[in-house]
Protein backbone atom coordinates (compact mmCIF):
# COMPACT_ATOMS: atom_id res chain seq x y z
CA UNK A 1 0.00 0.00 0.00
CA UNK A 2 2.80 2.24 0.91
CA UNK A 3 4.53 1.93 -2.16
CA UNK A 4 0.91 2.27 -4.68
CA UNK A 5 0.84 5.35 -2.50
CA UNK A 6 4.52 6.49 -2.91
CA UNK A 7 4.18 5.80 -6.81
CA UNK A 8 0.88 7.84 -6.97
CA UNK A 9 2.43 10.62 -5.16
CA UNK A 10 5.25 11.08 -7.59
CA UNK A 11 3.44 10.44 -10.47
CA UNK A 12 0.86 13.54 -9.50
CA UNK A 13 3.70 15.75 -8.56
CA UNK A 14 4.50 16.15 -12.42
CA UNK A 15 0.63 16.43 -13.32
CA UNK A 16 0.38 19.22 -10.77
CA UNK A 17 3.60 20.95 -11.96
CA UNK A 18 2.42 20.87 -15.56
CA UNK A 19 -1.28 22.71 -14.18
CA UNK A 20 0.69 25.14 -12.62
CA UNK A 21 2.59 26.38 -15.08
CA UNK A 22 -0.14 25.98 -17.27
CA UNK A 23 -2.63 28.31 -14.89
CA UNK A 24 0.81 30.97 -14.52
CA UNK A 25 1.17 30.93 -18.43
CA UNK A 26 -2.63 31.38 -19.28
CA UNK A 27 -2.90 34.06 -16.01
CA UNK A 28 0.11 36.05 -17.31
CA UNK A 29 -1.01 36.00 -20.64
CA UNK A 30 -4.60 37.40 -19.97
CA UNK A 31 -3.16 40.03 -16.92
CA UNK A 32 -0.79 41.37 -19.32
CA UNK A 33 -3.13 41.42 -22.47
CA UNK A 34 -6.06 42.60 -20.49
CA UNK A 35 -8.25 39.15 -21.76
CA UNK A 36 -11.14 38.00 -21.06
CA UNK A 37 -11.62 35.73 -18.04
CA UNK A 38 -12.29 32.41 -20.46
CA UNK A 39 -13.89 28.69 -19.68
CA UNK A 40 -10.53 27.29 -20.68
CA UNK A 41 -8.85 29.77 -17.96
CA UNK A 42 -11.02 28.13 -15.31
CA UNK A 43 -10.70 24.33 -16.65
CA UNK A 44 -7.02 24.68 -16.01
CA UNK A 45 -7.65 26.55 -13.15
CA UNK A 46 -10.03 23.55 -11.62
CA UNK A 47 -7.50 20.93 -12.98
CA UNK A 48 -4.82 22.46 -10.98
CA UNK A 49 -7.17 22.73 -7.56
CA UNK A 50 -8.29 19.32 -8.09
CA UNK A 51 -4.70 17.46 -8.63
CA UNK A 52 -2.97 20.10 -5.48
CA UNK A 53 -6.10 18.44 -3.37
CA UNK A 54 -5.11 15.17 -4.80
CA UNK A 55 -1.70 15.38 -3.69
CA UNK A 56 -2.47 16.70 -0.42
CA UNK A 57 -4.71 13.94 0.25
CA UNK A 58 -1.99 11.49 -0.81
CA UNK A 59 1.03 12.92 1.23
CA UNK A 60 -1.21 13.15 4.44
CA UNK A 61 -1.63 9.88 4.56
CA UNK A 62 1.82 9.03 3.44
CA UNK A 63 2.51 10.86 6.45
CA UNK A 64 0.96 8.79 8.59
CA UNK A 65 1.96 5.42 6.95
CA UNK A 66 5.78 6.39 5.87
CA UNK A 67 8.41 4.80 7.58
CA UNK A 68 10.80 8.19 6.45
CA UNK A 69 8.33 10.22 8.72
CA UNK A 70 9.73 9.28 12.73
CA UNK A 71 7.65 11.23 15.12
CA UNK A 72 9.85 11.87 17.60
CA UNK A 73 12.46 14.33 19.03
CA UNK A 74 15.37 12.86 17.57
CA UNK A 75 13.71 13.69 14.40
CA UNK A 76 14.92 17.10 14.85
CA UNK A 77 18.87 16.56 15.19
CA UNK A 78 18.56 13.87 11.72
CA UNK A 79 17.99 16.72 8.86
CA UNK A 80 16.00 13.87 6.55
CA UNK A 81 13.72 13.29 9.44
CA UNK A 82 13.13 16.56 9.80
CA UNK A 83 12.53 17.36 6.12
CA UNK A 84 9.77 14.97 5.81
CA UNK A 85 8.08 15.47 9.51
CA UNK A 86 8.37 19.20 9.32
CA UNK A 87 9.82 21.17 6.26
CA UNK A 88 8.13 19.22 3.39
CA UNK A 89 4.87 19.12 5.51
CA UNK A 90 4.56 22.29 6.13
CA UNK A 91 5.87 23.88 2.98
CA UNK A 92 3.42 22.10 0.81
CA UNK A 93 0.77 22.60 3.08
CA UNK A 94 1.39 26.49 2.99
CA UNK A 95 1.21 25.70 -1.36
CA UNK A 96 -1.38 24.03 -1.14
CA UNK A 97 -3.36 26.99 0.73
CA UNK A 98 -1.48 29.12 -1.70
CA UNK A 99 -3.85 27.55 -4.77
CA UNK A 100 -6.55 27.47 -3.40
CA UNK A 101 -7.03 31.15 -1.95
CA UNK A 102 -5.71 31.67 -5.80
CA UNK A 103 -8.31 30.17 -7.11
CA UNK A 104 -11.27 31.13 -4.58
CA UNK A 105 -10.17 34.52 -4.13
CA UNK A 106 -9.93 35.49 -8.23
CA UNK A 107 -13.85 33.59 -8.54
CA UNK A 108 -15.15 36.56 -6.11
CA UNK A 109 -13.21 39.42 -8.76
CA UNK A 110 -15.35 40.32 -11.10
CA UNK A 111 -12.85 42.19 -13.40
CA UNK A 112 -10.83 39.96 -15.63
CA UNK A 113 -7.64 41.56 -15.23
CA UNK A 114 -8.02 41.57 -11.57
CA UNK A 115 -8.71 37.96 -11.88
CA UNK A 116 -6.15 36.78 -13.80
CA UNK A 117 -3.97 39.41 -11.85
CA UNK A 118 -4.89 37.03 -8.40
CA UNK A 119 -4.47 34.18 -9.88
CA UNK A 120 -0.76 34.52 -11.29
CA UNK A 121 -0.01 35.81 -7.77
CA UNK A 122 -1.03 33.60 -5.69
CA UNK A 123 -0.01 30.49 -8.18
CA UNK A 124 3.57 32.14 -9.00
CA UNK A 125 4.30 32.14 -5.01
CA UNK A 126 3.32 28.71 -4.41
CA UNK A 127 5.47 27.20 -7.26
CA UNK A 128 8.17 28.96 -6.18
CA UNK A 129 7.89 27.68 -2.47
CA UNK A 130 6.97 24.00 -3.98
CA UNK A 131 10.36 24.52 -6.04
CA UNK A 132 12.37 25.35 -2.82
CA UNK A 133 10.59 22.22 -0.90
CA UNK A 134 11.63 20.08 -3.36
CA UNK A 135 15.30 21.54 -3.82
CA UNK A 136 15.31 21.11 0.16
CA UNK A 137 15.23 17.15 -0.16
CA UNK A 138 18.84 16.62 -1.92
CA UNK A 139 17.21 13.84 -3.89
CA UNK A 140 17.15 15.32 -6.98
CA UNK A 141 14.18 17.07 -8.87
CA UNK A 142 12.95 13.86 -11.14
CA UNK A 143 14.03 10.99 -8.48
CA UNK A 144 10.73 8.75 -8.07
CA UNK A 145 10.39 6.65 -5.04
CA UNK A 146 9.45 3.34 -6.40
Amino acid sequence: MHQILVVLHSVNRFVLLALLLLVLFRSLKGWLNKSPFTPADDNSSLGLFISTHTQFLLGFILFFISPAVIFSGASMKDPISRYWLVEHSTGMIIAVVLITLGRILSKKVTDSTARHKKTFIFNAIALLLILGIIAMNHRGFFSVSW
